[in-house]
């Protein structure tokens, strides 16, 4: 999952570079007014989305394949203890039932 991930903030800031490049060498739109700094972010995080898309796709599915099993194992650790207080719980009562 930590790989996916900074394998995307890697794309982004490549978008990042290449937009602040472009903008600045007048080949993309400065935007409006003082929202230059705003507008480079924004055009990158629209830019790199779709990169990520396509060519994290393999790693995508390798961290969501971990996603699963970590769901998976919590979920039956949280059977396996609701299981023992059912049984501590009728215990108790067993015991409660008996004086």
């Amino acid at each position: 999952m930590l790989r996916y991930t900074l394998m995307r903030l890697g794309i982004f800031v490549g978008c990042l570079v290449v937009v602040w490049g472009a903008v600045y060498s007048g080949i993309a739109p400065r935007g409006l007014g003082n929202s230059n700094g705003l507008w480079i972010v924004a055009l990158a995080l629209l830019i790199s989305a779709p990169i990520s898309l396509v060519v994290l796709r393999k790693e995508r599915d390798r961290a969501s394949v971990q996603v699963a099993r970590r769901v998976d194992r919590m979920k039956a650790n949280l059977d396996a203890n609701r299981s023992q207080e059912d049984v501590a719980d009728d215990t108790t009562r067993a015991q409660g039932q008996a004086s």
